[in-house]
């Protein structure tokens, strides 16, 4: 007897088959957020000198790696955030700032590590200028893409 992946009934939607396919269909945020990096970073490599890729391949793939870099680097900086409204001295405060900011600048120099050693010289973000203006751009892409698709409210509203 075979397994069925399809639906019984032809009006019943089908069930993704494998754990990635699951995956991205419980969260089309995060596919949309790979479009939107690489249509930024595409732009950034035909208007940025310093930020070159041999291949739109290759920007397809930098663009991921960025989505997860990304992600895992907001991920702790809410958690250092949560930190720092918690804090109740001024040293705890004073460190919890250091650490953000620390993480904040050290991010931009892990992705251009990260990058040199996934894909050599075959990508360039530039330097440390060009990749935080890059991540700046990619995030505010992404919040602006979100903004228009989800209906959000904006900060302060309800």
């Amino acid at each position: 007897m075979t397994e069925r992946h399809g639906p019984t009934d032809p009006g019943e939607p089908r069930r993704p088959r494998g754990p990635v396919r699951r995956w991205l269909r419980a969260r089309p945020a995060d596919v949309i957020d790979l479009f939107v990096y690489v249509v930024v970073l595409n732009l950034a490599i035909e208007y940025v000198p310093s930020v070159i890729s041999e291949s739109f391949t290759l920007s397809l793939l930098t663009a991921g790696l960025l989505k997860i870099a990304l992600e895992l680097v907001l991920l702790l900086k809410a958690r250092i955030i949560t930190t720092l409204r918690a804090s109740r001295t001024r040293a705890a405060k004073a460190s919890a700032a250091v650490a953000l900011w620390a993480v904040a600048a050290g991010s931009k120099l892990v992705v251009l590590k990260l990058v040199d050693v996934v894909f050599g010289d075959a990508v360039s973000l530039g330097g440390f200028v060009p990749v935080t203006l890059l991540v700046i751009a990619l995030l505010a892409s992404r919040a602006a893409v979100r903004r228009l698709l989800y209906d959000t409210p904006a900060a302060g509203q309800t």
